[in-house]
């Protein structure tokens, strides 16, 4: 088996937990930036919500065109949401926590609830001993080959790009996140979010719905809701799902390695990055959380080696929907087609055949 040392990538010469120090002083949020970000993402789209509303008037096809600026913009709230969650956008721990909550109520996102997920993901990245919580579900072929045909035909359905990018993100925003059915053992805490979330959701929704009617306000927010959660789960998906990625287990895990080289540097156009407040920059993002969005790229300017750590452009991320197996022995997430071939050159009772 190959190890984790022989698995790193040629840029391993950095050193992630010296990098993971250099990289803290860049931690510091300006509550005047962070501030403006905020005003300009409501601001945008509280505008663009009301010119959808007009537009029904015009043509629904206007009313869709515009949806999908109104998405990205919706993303950015979610993405402001993601750094209070990590108390990266205000210097107050408590003003984190109050701004994400209400933005939660504009994201349908829980926020007390999601946060702690999302603590759990950026805890345990990379380790395939501790998966589960936060993360894309992810198999090793091992593992794949263990399941029953209809377990096998389950994990092939959950990975099917219509299901991941689709109906998932639509079941998960809309429905999943209503009750915290995952946090059974956490008290009463994520319940209170979530109940408390929801009922603000009815309100708002519930008012939405006086003002322009219930059909109107479906017409214009579903696609919003729906573009905006594919948008948000393909980004999650693409930061960690990448052929150069890196797991390992418990044993042989380095938390400042998993986050350096299981997180990629998803290198979009200017328009992308701006839409989706640079979560591209995963790799140091996941190396430092408490880094503010808008200083992630001041940290790439001043270490370019990092621009060449975990890249995938546009175009690659699109072949990276086909990576759907951790190989253990070869330390790269692979295809079911290319699993089908070790399958058969590995013959025996331990493949499974």
């Amino acid at each position: 088996m190959t190890t984790l040392e022989e698995s790193l990538p040629a840029q391993s010469a950095i050193d992630p937990r010296n990098l993971a120090q250099l990289v803290a002083r860049y931690r510091e949020p300006s509550r005047a930036r962070s501030l403006f970000e905020l005003s300009i993402t409501l601001g945008a789209l509280v505008l663009l919500w009301t010119a959808m509303w007009a537009s029904l008037y015009v043509g629904y096809w206007l009313t869709l065109l515009l949806a999908v600026p109104a998405a990205g913009f919706l993303v950015r709230v979610f993405m402001i949401q993601h750094d209070c969650g990590h108390g990266a956008f205000f210097r107050r721990r408590a003003t984190n926590d109050w701004v994400g909550r209400v933005l939660g109520i504009v994201t349908f996102t829980p926020y007390d609830v999601w946060r702690t997920a999302h603590a759990q993901h950026h805890a345990t990245t990379g380790n395939l001993d501790r998966r589960g919580m936060g993360d894309i579900d992810t198999l090793t072929v091992g593992e794949y080959r263990a399941r029953s045909w209809l377990g096998r035909a389950a994990y092939r359905l959950y990975r099917h790009p219509g299901v991941m990018f689709g109906i998932g993100p639509a079941y998960l925003f809309i429905l999943q996140h209503r009750l915290p059915l995952g946090m059974m053992r956490a008290g009463w805490r994520p319940w209170l979010s979530s109940l408390a979330t929801n009922a603000a959701i009815a309100l708002a929704v519930t008012g939405l719905m006086l003002l322009v009617g219930p059909w109107h306000f479906l017409l214009i927010h579903g696609p919003i809701i729906i573009m905006a959660a594919s948008i948000g789960v393909w980004l999650f998906y693409v930061q960690h799902q990448f052929e150069q990625t890196l797991w390992a287990r418990n044993e042989n895990w380095n938390l400042q390695e998993a986050a350096l080289y299981g997180s990629s540097y998803y290198d979009l156009p200017a328009i992308l990055r701006w839409f989706t407040a640079n979560i591209g920059m995963h790799h140091i993002h996941h190396l430092c959380s408490r880094i503010p969005y808008y200083r992630l790229p001041q940290v790439l300017r001043d270490r370019p080696d990092l621009a060449q750590v975990g890249r995938v452009t546009l175009l690659q991320s699109l072949g990276n929907v086909r990576l759907t197996l951790w190989d253990e022995t070869r330390n790269h997430l692979i295809s079911f087609r290319q699993a089908r071939r070790l399958t058969r050159s590995e013959p025996g009772p331990e493949t499974g055949r």
